[in-house]
């Protein structure tokens, strides 16, 4: 009887050793992590099932913003581009339409990105974000990245829309300013949606956001004018405000000429300070999802 301890000690330390040799090629043993580097699949998989979400109902999330935003070109151009008034050097209707393309643009990614934290915690589902082997910044990538995508989705078709627009012209000077505020606007509301879905309890929050900040600073950005036309001191206040350079900026890369310069080291300055402002956005937001606040109890 006083060997049965000793011998029942003995079996488990064999069992131990043992273990690891039973285990099917290519296993490695217990509490070893199974993926190195990123997780492709993962991520992959959480942009895909962002992507396939707003697809599922793409009637309210593509086609319905692209004909709202294409109203204002309709309701501008009849109101205030009569007698072929001309800004910059083109007609109202070509100098109106890169700012309401990257305006649908932006609006639609900060849209898409508050969304899916919120709709989580609010039902409940938040754990089909945070239980799957995905670190804190492929859980960024995955979300921004459907995000944008959504806003790139939506210039697409706008632009296509626009085009049938008689007197509209959308010939481009500088591809490579279309192509990098064509990120970054949408990049920087993906990134304001992302913590505005992590701080906000309910939809009323997020409608704050979008009501109070995010349509105020779209609408006063340049979209249907040119700021030289404002006093000086509105003139002071547009200029703090990003979404003047990513509108100015996307419409130099059609037009070869907005509000911050008619030159390409003119641009770049703006360019640049954008860049910038993504990098401090998507700290701030890689700290909150980090921390787990309000989405960890």
């Amino acid at each position: 009887m006083a060997d049965q301890p000793r011998f029942a000690a003995e079996n488990a330390l064999g069992a131990q050793q043992v273990k690891p040799a039973l285990l099917p090629r290519g296993f490695p043993p217990q509490g070893v992590p199974i993926i190195h580097g990123v997780n492709r699949l993962g991520l992959w998989t959480l942009y895909m099932k962002e992507v396939r979400r707003f697809l599922k109902v793409h009637t309210q999330t593509i086609w319905a913003p692209a004909v709202t935003t294409l109203l204002f070109l309709v309701i501008f151009t009849v109101a205030m581009g009569r007698g072929n008034r001309m800004v910059l050097g083109v007609n109202f209707a070509t100098f109106v339409a890169p700012g309401l393309i990257m305006m649908g643009m932006m609006n639609n990614a900060f849209q898409n990105a508050s969304f899916s934290f919120l709709a989580g915690k609010m039902q409940g589902t938040i754990i089909d974000f945070l239980m799957p082997p995905l670190s804190t910044g492929e859980l960024m990538v995955g979300m921004l990245a459907g995000a944008m995508t959504r806003g790139i989705m939506v210039g697409c078709a706008l632009a296509g829309a626009m085009l049938l627009w008689p007197g509209v012209s959308l010939s481009v000077a500088h591809p490579w300013a279309l192509v990098w505020f064509g990120l970054m606007g949408p990049l920087m509301l993906a990134q304001i949606g992302l913590m505005s879905s992590i701080w906000a309890e309910k939809f009323d929050h997020n409608a704050a956001i979008t009501n109070f900040v995010i349509q105020p600073m779209a609408l006063l950005s340049g979209t249907f004018y040119v700021i030289d036309n404002l006093s000086p001191a509105f003139q002071s206040v547009s200029r703090v405000n990003p979404f003047f350079y990513v509108i100015s900026g996307f419409r130099f890369g059609f037009l070869g000429q907005s509000d911050i310069g008619t030159t390409n080291q003119d641009v770049l300055h703006g360019a640049l300070g954008l860049l910038a402002l993504n990098i401090v956005l998507g700290f701030a937001a890689y700290r909150m999802l980090r921390s787990g606040w309000k989405l960890k109890g």
